[in-house]
Parts: C-alpha cells; sequence; structure tokens
C-alpha cells in the first residue's frame, strides 16, 4: 500500500540510533519525501489523529537543525503521544528511548529512571513487548541498577530467539554484574545468529554482529580463558580480511587490544599485529604496554607521539568506530588514553612516583567520563593501572582503594580482583587479600591451566590443585 503513511514513518526511524548517536538525517528526509513533498501534505495522508501524532513526531526529528533540539523536540513530541493515548504500549516504549536519546550519549541518572519507569509500566501490562525488554535493560546497564533489569534480561532473548541484537542486549546486564558466564552464553548466541542469518541471505561478512564477538572474547578474558578468546578474536581477524570495511578493522585492533591488556602476552603474534591497527588509540595503548613491559621507552614515546592525530579517511583503515558504540567521548578517551602512556613511559624510564602521579590524573580523566557499558572504552582501566603503579611503589594501602574503585565501576573485572587481594596482602589484611583470592578463584576456576596466576591462588590456598 503505497499510500499507508506509517511504513514511512517506520522506514524513516530506521535511520535513528539515539543510544549509539548515530543519525543519518538526510536519508530519513529522503523516506518521509516519497510519501508527499512537504510535511503538511505528509499529515494529510494519515487518517487519525494518532498517525498524525507519530508523523509528527518523525517529522520532530529530522527537522533541519542541530541533533540536540531535534532528540529533545522528538522526546517531547513523543511525550505528547504518550499522554494522549496511554493505551498505546509502543508509544510508551518509544517514549522512553526518546528519553535516553535526549541525553545525547551522556549517562544521566534522572531520565534513564524516568525512562525506565515508562518501561516498565508497559512491561507490567505486557512482559513479552520487545520494546519494555529492550529498554528497561538500557536503563539499568549500570552496576547500581543492573539487579532492576535483570528481569527484562532473563525474558528478552526468549522474545526474539533468532535477532542477534536481542540475544546479546541481556548480556548488558550481565557485564555490569559481572557474571561472566550469563554473558559468554547471551554472546555466542548473539553470534550464532548472525551468522545464520547472513548464510540464509547470502550476505556478507560485515553484517556478522562483530559487536557481540568483541563482548564475547572480553567475557573469555575475564575467565581466564584466553585460549577461547583467541579463537574468537581469530574470527573476527579472518572477517576483517574479507572484508576489509572501517568497522571491521575497528573491531580487530579494539580485540586485539583487549587481548594483548588482559593476557598481559606482550610477546605474543597478537602484540606484534598491533602494528596494523594504529590508527586507533586502543590499540596504541596496548603497544605502549608491551613496550612498558619490555623497558623499551622509545616504543612508549612513540605510541604517545600518535595520540591526537587525525583519524584516516574513509577507507584507510579503522579510527571511526566510536569507544563503546558512541556512548562515551572520543576525545575524553583519548585524554585518559594519553595520560596513561605517560604514566608508563615514565615507569619505563624509571621515574615511578612520577608514573603513579600521571595513573592517579588518568583516573580522575576518566571519573569525568560519562560510564560506558560493556568492554571499557579505555581499554586499561586507568584505576586498575593507578593501583597497580602505586603497588609497584610500594604503597598497597593507596593501590588497594584504586582496585576498589576499578571493581566499583566494573564488577567482576579479573585483574582489579588480583590487584585487590595483592594490595590487601601487602598492607597486612589477610582476611581482606583471602576473600578476594576466592573471587578469582570461583571466576577461573574454568581457567586455561597455563595461567601463571593460578600459583598464586594454589599458594593463597583458595584454588585446589588441578
Amino acid at each position: 500500500e503505497p499510500g499507508f503513511a506509517m511504513a514511512y514513518w517506520g522506514e524513516a526511524m530506521t535511520f535513528n540510533h539515539p543510544l549509539w548517536m548515530e543519525q543519518d538525517p538526510g536519508a530519513a528526509r529522503k523516506v518521509l519525501e516519497r510519501l508527499a513533498p512537504t510535511k503538511e501534505a505528509r499529515l494529510a495522508r494519515a487518517p487519525s489523529k494518532r498517525e498524525k501524532m507519530y508523523l509528527e513526531a518523525v517529522e520532530a526529528l529530522y527537522a533541519p537543525g542541530d541533533k540536540a533540539s531535534d532528540d529533545r523536540a522528538f522526546a517531547e513530541s513523543m511525550r505528547r503521544l504518550h499522554e494522549e493515548f496511554p493505551e498505546d504500549q509502543d508509544a510508551a516504549t518509544l517514549y522512553a528511548l526518546a528519553l535516553l536519546g535526549s541525553c545525547e550519549g551522556k549517562r544521566d541518572t534522572a531520565t534513564y529512571m524516568k525512562a525506565a519507569a515508562i518501561a516498565e509500566e508497559v512491561f507490567g501490562k505486557n512482559p513479552l513487548h520487545p520494546g519494555a525488554a529492550h529498554y528497561l535493560i538500557h536503563s539499568y546497564d549500570d552496576p547500581v541498577h543492573a539487579p532492576l533489569g535483570m528481569r527484562a534480561a532473563r525474558v528478552y532473548a526468549k522474545i526474539a530467539p533468532a535477532a542477534g541484537h536481542a540475544l546479546h542486549m541481556p548480556s548488558h546486564i550481565f557485564f555490569a554484574s559481572g557474571m561472566w558466564e550469563e554473558a559468554v552464553a547471551s554472546n555466542q548466541a548473539a553470534w550464532k545468529a548472525s551468522l545464520d542469518r547472513a548464510a540464509s541471505r547470502k550476505l556478507g561478512p560485515d553484517n556478522h554482529n562483530y559487536h557481540a564477538l568483541f563482548w564475547l572474547e572480553y567475557a573469555y578474558l575475564q575467565l581466564g580463558r584466553y585460549g577461547e578468546a583467541r579463537k574468537t578474536l581469530a574470527l573476527m581477524e579472518e572477517d576483517a580480511l574479507k572484508s576489509g570495511s572501517d568497522r571491521a578493522w575497528s573491531h580487530r585492533a579494539m580485540m586485539r587490544a583487549a587481548y594483548v591488556v588482559e593476557t598481559r602476552r606482550f610477546e605474543s603474534p597478537v602484540a606484534r599485529a598491533l602494528s596494523e591497527d594504529e590508527k586507533e588509540h586502543v590499540a596504541l595503548l596496548a603497544q605502549g604496554f608491551a613496550a612498558a613491559a619490555k623497558e623499551d621507552p622509545e616504543r612508549v614515546e612513540k605510541s604517545l607521539s600518535t595520540i591526537g592525530q587525525e583519524p584516516p579517511a574513509p577507507g584507510q583503515g579503522g579510527a571511526l568506530m566510536p569507544y563503546a558504540m558512541g556512548r562515551g567521548s572520543r576525545s575524553a578517551a583519548d585524554a585518559v588514553i594519553k595520560k596513561e602512556l605517560e604514566a608508563l613511559l615514565a615507569s619505563s624510564r624509571g621515574e615511578k612516583e612520577r608514573a603513579a602521579a600521571l595513573a592517579k590524573d588518568a583516573a580522575a580523566a576518566e571519573d569525568g567520563m560519562s560510564f560506558d557499558f560493556g568492554p571499557p572504552a579505555v581499554v586499561k582501566p586507568a584505576h586498575e593501572l593507578s593501583g597497580e603503579l602505586l603497588l609497584a611503589l610500594g604503597k598497597p594501602a593507596e593501590a588497594r582503594a584504586e582496585f576498589e574503585r576499578s571493581l566499583a565501576l566494573a564488577p567482576g573485572r579479573a585483574l582489579s580482583i588480583l590487584g585487590l587481594a595483592r594490595a590487601a596482602s601487602k598492607s597486612g589484611d589477610q582476611s581482606a587479600a583471602a576473600d578476594a583470592y576466592r573471587r578469582l578463584a570461583a571466576l577461573w576456576r574454568k581457567a586455561d591451566m597455563d595461567l601463571p596466576e593460578l600459583a598464586e591462588l594454589r599458594a593463597s590456598r583458595v584454588l585446589a590443585v588441578r
């Protein structure tokens, strides 16, 4: 039915990804112009008041002007629609999403909780409503509110079992809760669903769910299952070679950097391959870690000098994927990465006090960033690095505070738990050390046998000899 106004509304809406700060208003306006050339003519094609209000909302979303103003106008239009038609569950959930989008990539807790309250009302009436479950997960995917999102997380994958994104979304709550086994299962299912869809439709590798694959690798790394993480990275490397797209290369860089930083295998082929990804600053940070571990200040300095350079043009390799899918500021993340590299440079030169001070500066800068879900936007969390450098400096009490702060931001992060155990032990709190070692032993109960830290866990008597 070429005159069905709501079909054009729906197609135009697909060009807006509010939580990722992605929008193509030009493409959306072309869709609307196929319905009719002017706003007034388009509204005239809508036969009911409710349909007119939906169209008015999408017109506000794509009005000429700045994105922030349009996002606020869209949220206000959806509020009016929701209040006029309170029984319209789709209007309610889309209003909740519009509120989340109006935060412009920052996590404004008051707005997020307002969106959650609206979605909760729909979820209570209809626990199979996909929008309600989806947007509740987004509203709650931080460590403080994650318990509130657990019901939606348990339901959403069952609502749409063939939709890769629906299968992935529960892992937002699992990540925020440090539930890595559940996160593995969620992202394995999401990855497989994307492969099945691409195969059935004869689509290329860029239709694979790289987002879920990256999260899968990160979850394996937290579990100490480095071999599985390497296999996951190999899938991404294979697809990147086939695709050659900026999206594929950027995910390859992020996954390589995460592997090197988490495993600390600085002489591995993955570490050497980071040179292919130097336009991605997460790769430069991982290179800096490897160089500092080898006491090579010149290489650290080279990585540091590259931060702040202009990203390449499209088609020239990465640097275009926003950190954490657009939720954080790239410039803010780059500032933290630069401070971390400065700390590593000082450390590699033997300037331990200065290194610790610079790492604390990096942690303060990272605290100023908006909260990011998923794998950390800065591949080495700054509080964790600060704790490690303070521990090396012989300041275990200060180090402990840094690891505790890191775990408050990223529950269940393995290297922060390990650092906390070491800091507590060196500061004389053997009870706290034993508790942290037990947490790590539970996390690594299926870890690869060749992890050198397993000997440390056995020595602490919290891990039986396997």
